[in-house]
Formats: C-alpha cells, structure tokens, sequence
C-alpha cells in the first residue's frame, strides 16, 4: 500500500536509484544482475552513511548508561521495594547525565521511511509501473536482471508463470536463490541483535529486562521468514544493511571498550582493542617519541689571568 503523503520520498529514492545505475551503466551493462546489485548495495551504503551521526549519538548515549550503571544498580537496591520512586530516580539520572535510553531507536527510525521506499519503487518495477519519476525503459532494465538466476523483481511467493515472464527465469532456482537470501537475512539480523544484547547484558547484568531481551535475541530472526514476501532487491538491500550495522558495531565495541567497576566502585575504562579489523589490517603502528637531543656540555675553560697575578709579584 502506497502512502500518498510519501510520494515525495519515493520519487527522491527512485531518482537516487536512477543516477546510481547510471553511473554503473558505464562499465557494466545496464540490464545486468552486477549492475542492479551495486545499484542496490550503493544506494543503502549512501543511506547508512547519511544517518551515521545518528549511530555515533546513539552510542554516546549507550555509553553514559554504562558509566552510570553503578549509581542506577545502587538505587535499584534502595528503592527495591518502591518500583515507581526507583523509575522516577532512575530517569532522572539519566536525563541529568544526557543519557537516552531509547537513543537506541533512532537509527531504526530512520531506516524506516527509507526502507517502505524502496519497497513501494521495487513493487512498482515488479508491477511493471514506470512511476515517481522512472522511465519504462528504467522498469524494463530492472525486470530483465538476474542475480544468480533470480529476478530481482520476483518474491517466493511469486508464480513459476510470472517468473518466467522476467526474462526467461528458472522458477526452481529462483525459489532456491531467494530461501538462500532470507537464510543469510535471518543470520546477520540473529547475529546484530546477539552483538548488541551481550553488550547491554554485560553492562547491566541485573537488568530486569535481560530475559525479555533473550528472547529478542532468539525471536528476531524469525521476522526475517516474513522477507520472504519481498522482492529479491529488497532482500538483497537488507542483508547489507544488516553486514554494515554488524561491521559499525563490532568496529564502535572494539575501540571503545565498555567501562568495568573495580573492587572499590570505580569506574575504569579498558584500553581499546582493535577488533577484527586490527586482525586484517594490522594494529596501528605506535607512534615512537621522538628522541630528545641531548644537552650540550659547555666546558668552562679557566680565565686567562696577567702574568703578574699568576706569579704573585707586584709590579713596581
């Protein structure tokens, strides 16, 4: 279902898209599978990008909490017996120390008008509807593409006869190309949500949420069986938004290490590790002091006296 009062989104998203293959269109050919697919890949690595200092905020805020956890654990343990004062103080904790706990949402948020765009101009391709800007010889190049055999038009639940209708498809491994696509969707979304409940469990191991968020942990996968009415493009932008947010987040944890409570109460921050990406790339090498010149001896040569002063005689 289109959303009228979006129609303005959907035409930017569409333009964007239209330049992105474009531009591909130079090297490779216009109707190829790799030509779609990099149009795919760029356009949510652009998106991702653009909302980055939304990710930055997000992890800023999630590290207040953790500094705070030990004064939130403490009032927890005073008020235990007064749930609604304890709320109360937490809250106010937080916002006095500018933490958000739903600072969390907003890349999510952000995500979303993209992502109902991008599904509403990939139905209109799969529709076969030149729409919000595009031209028919746009739909036509989209619908003939194939990434590994599969249209990136068709869903699973598509009809081996429609399917044949886009570009002479293989409607058995179409089927076998998408299941494989909503697999590795359902692993990465696992695997982001792991990253980032062991993270807040670990941060607050008495949370009273942790069990509900075990339960995210295991159950957001499922959400990914849902995909499985959605067109392969649409798959296609999702796995590399959910490979991006795994690789944002492991490079954010590992460089910016979540802080530990000594046996005093104190909080003390770990030095960074360099994660996966130091393991690749190598850990950056330290920078060497430079060497401080040594200070130069100056002798002190004896004052040269009148031969009258060294003999000890008087001049007459």
């Amino acid at each position: 279902m289109e959303l009228p009062f979006l129609d303005w989104l959907y035409t930017a998203v569409a333009w964007v898209i239209t330049h992105i293959h474009a531009g591909y269109s130079f090297f490779i050919p216009s109707d190829s599978g790799l030509n779609w697919a990099l149009t795919i890949i760029t356009l949510t690595v652009l998106m991702r990008l653009l909302i980055f200092p939304l990710f930055m905020k997000q992890m800023r805020s999630s590290r207040k909490m953790q500094e705070l956890a030990p004064k939130v654990q403490e009032l927890r343990k005073r008020y235990k017996n007064d749930k609604q004062r304890m709320n109360q103080e937490v809250m106010r904790l937080y916002q006095e120390a500018g933490a958000n706990p739903l600072g969390g949402c907003l890349p999510v948020v952000a995500q979303f008008p993209i992502f109902i765009s991008m599904f509403t101009v990939l139905r209109a391709i799969a529709e076969d509807r030149a729409v919000f800007g595009m031209t028919k010889e746009l739909v036509e190049s989209m619908r003939a593409a194939h990434v590994f055999g599969a249209p990136l038009p068709a869903t699973f639940f598509t009809s081996a006869a429609d399917i044949q209708k886009l570009g002479d498809a293989n409607p058995t491994v179409t089927k076998i190309v998408l299941a494989v696509f909503v697999a590795v969707s359902s692993l990465t979304t696992f695997l982001t949500v792991r990253q980032s409940v062991r993270r807040s469990m670990a941060q607050m191991p008495d949370n009273p949420m942790a069990q509900q968020q075990k339960i995210l942990m295991y159950v957001s996968p499922l959400f990914a069986i849902f995909s499985l009415n959605f067109q392969l493009g649409l798959i296609l932008y999702w796995v590399t938004t959910n490979l991006w947010t795994l690789g944002q987040q492991h490079w954010f944890y590992a460089r910016h290490p979540m802080p530990l409570v000594d046996e005093k109460g104190n909080v003390v921050t770990p030095e960074p590790s360099h994660g996966i990406f130091g393991k690749v790339l190598g850990k950056p090498k330290a920078e060497s002091p430079e060497p401080t010149p040594e200070p130069k001896i100056i002798r002190q040569q004896p004052t040269r006296q009148p031969r009258s002063k060294r003999s000890g005689s008087k001049k007459s």
